[in-house]
């Protein structure tokens, strides 16, 4: 498949709004873009000014998805795939979530994919996000905060990837200044230096501003 693995070096790193841009990017200039989140967890808290992850990866991507063909597996209690499965009385089946993430991904131009939480979350217990990009095959993005804490946070997360032998496209600090600090840009040099990794930076966006935001990422090179 064509595509992008989104992981974040957290949660709350912003990583569904990274993969929403590159979707409404890529939408925008037609080609045809499915998206897949293979867990959703915490619907039983208000998701504020954004959409649920599930209903705003349906709404950018252009393959006619709903947001259930989107997340397969839905949870109320914002924790862990692997404990919200556990607390529903369910199992999560690795290779049922791969063949839905390559169902989705069918007839499609690229499919982006948004894990859960970061890299090392689990899904099930013995089935990490991480085992799930190795099983799609896709390069990653690392979404990835600006500020203080990201440099020790985002090297973990791609020497993680690359020893498990995933190939890491890009690290994409969001949300980045349009006037950054000096220690944002030092952020970004040292994890770029240190990393052997193209760092990226996507500006403040609104749902309305996605397309925009995501050209602004060089989409061709990351799903080259």
């Amino acid at each position: 498949m064509r595509g992008l693995f989104v992981t974040g070096t957290d949660t709350g790193v912003g990583k569904t709004i990274v993969a929403a841009a590159i979707c409404a990017a890529l939408a925008a200039r037609g080609e045809r873009v499915a998206a897949f989140k293979p867990v959703v967890t915490g619907l039983d808290e208000d998701p504020g000014p954004w959409p649920r992850d599930h209903e705003l990866l349906a709404r950018v991507a252009s393959a006619g998805q709903a947001p259930d063909d989107v997340a397969p597996l839905t949870f109320g209690p914002p924790v862990s795939p692997h404990y919200a499965a556990e607390e529903a009385g369910t199992t999560v089946e690795p290779l049922e979530l791969a063949a839905a993430a390559r169902k989705a991904g069918e007839g499609a131009d690229a499919l982006i994919c948004e894990g859960v939480g970061g890299l090392m979350v689990p899904l099930t217990p013995g089935y990490l996000v991480r085992d799930m990009a190795l099983d799609l095959d896709l390069p990653l993005i690392v979404a990835a905060r600006p500020g203080l804490g990201t440099i020790n946070h985002t090297l973990l997360t791609v020497e993680a990837a690359r020893t498990a032998g995933l190939e890491v496209a890009a690290v994409v600090m969001t949300a980045w200044p349009a006037d950054p600090s000096g220690m944002e840009l030092s952020n970004r040099a040292t994890i770029e230096a240190l990393g052997s990794v193209r760092v990226c930076g996507l500006l403040h966006t609104d749902p309305d501003g996605l397309a925009k935001a995501g050209a602004e990422l060089p989409l061709d090179e990351l799903l080259d």
